[in-house]
């Protein structure tokens, strides 16, 4: 019985399961926009945990970091969906006008390239919050500087979310069961060892965590 438990193969199918359950607790939490910041920092907190084998009963940590997180995480969407709503009427209006002239022309490539920066700020934002504490601005300034420094990992985490994306709306809608859950785990398993890097330290942050609860 326990070469079942250490193969491979059953290792992949755990984790598919895991990240399911999560996708399911982020949707369920996600469901008043407001909190989908919460959510998402509380998915990649577990997520974060599981590329280390660390998970501690994923129930338990997802609200624990949903709660912990709640406040700097919803303050932090809230600024993100402004902007990004602020983008995508933009975006809407200059997909009219960009060639009818020069000057709208030069404006739209302006938004398009803001959008690109937006976008890797949003790929980073909640994972890094999952894992330090900082200042919303703090937040926003160490997540571009880490999606540009690490552009590698930054695409490989952008094509997983657009195939994730594309499948569930073009393929298989079921997918959507994995969704957000899987796309965490995936990008979790590349940015774990460059948080580890820019000083994210599991130990750490353990320690700290038991001391606030003792």
């Amino acid at each position: 019985m326990r070469d079942l438990w250490d193969k491979p193969w059953f290792s992949v199918l755990t984790k598919l399961t895991y990240s399911a359950y999560l996708n399911i607790l982020w949707l369920i939490c996600s469901l008043p926009i407001f909190t989908i910041g919460a959510s998402t920092t509380a998915l990649f907190y577990c997520t974060l945990k599981m590329a280390e084998d660390r998970d501690e009963g994923l129930t338990r940590m997802f609200f624990r970091a949903f709660r912990s997180n709640f406040k700097p995480a919803t303050k932090l969407w809230l600024i993100l969906l402004a902007l990004g709503c602020f983008l995508g009427v933009d975006g809407f209006v200059l997909s009219r006008l960009w060639n009818t002239s020069a000057f709208w022309t030069i404006l739209t490539a302006l938004v398009i390239g803001a959008a690109v920066l937006y976008a890797i700020v949003l790929l980073y934002a909640f994972p890094l919050l999952a894992r330090f504490e900082n200042a919303t601005f703090g937040i926003l300034r160490t997540s571009f500087a880490v999606g540009v420094r690490y552009l590698f990992c930054t695409l490989l985490m952008a094509f997983i979310y657009a195939v994730m994306g594309w499948i569930t709306v073009c393929v298989f809608a079921p997918a959507f069961l994995l969704g957000m859950g899987l796309c965490a785990m995936l990008c979790s398993f590349l940015l774990v060892k460059i948080i580890h890097l820019i000083g994210g330290d599991p130990d750490a942050a353990d320690e700290e965590s038991h001391d606030e609860e003792c």
